[in-house]
């Protein structure tokens, strides 16, 4: 839900799922065939996993971080992992790139300029199911456009402040 002002996005968890199994039928009904699943940790995880299971192909991992301080909102130094975690092979042929969102599209801009210098890789192309309108990306597949480039709290946001100590007194009997 949006709030009135435009600048939060609250999303449940029946709505995520629901966002990435709209994210799922618009790359199969864009026709384009894949080989590989690159997902980039931590938001596209969940995204990739799913769209990994519905499309059965297999799902390599990237590690990349941009924020840092105030609880994730003000953005750092990119990093972006000098591996890319696999089962099996390498990364080649089609890959789908998948992320949850486009913020302010320099994280994908970044890993789609390496990656586009992978010789292996015979053609990419990006998912998201958020794009901010202040991002400066534009990935090939999304759900959703927020022009009003909003907060976005996810359903696992509870988990960035819980610990240990916060589950054992959750589940105390």
């Amino acid at each position: 839900m949006l709030t009135d002002d435009g600048k939060h996005l609250y999303v449940s968890w029946d709505e995520y799922h629901m966002l990435i199994e709209r994210l799922a039928l618009k790359v199969h009904n864009s026709g384009w065939q894949f080989d590989q699943i690159l997902c980039l940790a931590r938001g596209g995880m969940r995204p990739g996993d799913i769209l990994s299971r519905v499309f059965d192909k297999p799902l390599a991992i990237m590690s990349t971080s941009s924020y840092r301080a105030e609880a994730g909102t003000i953005q750092g130094r990119l990093d972006m992992a000098k591996y890319i975690t696999m089962p099996k092979g390498e990364l080649a042929g089609r890959v789908l790139l998948v992320d949850d969102l486009a913020d302010s599209g320099i994280t994908l801009r970044a890993v789609v300029e390496r990656l586009r210098g992978t010789p292996s890789i015979r053609e990419l192309r990006s998912a998201v199911i958020w794009v901010k309108g202040v991002s400066t990306y534009t990935p090939d597949y999304f759900v959703e456009n927020l022009p009003t480039s909003p907060w976005i709290h996810q359903p696992f946001e509870d988990y960035d402040a819980l610990r240990p100590e916060g589950l054992a007194k959750k589940y105390e009997v």
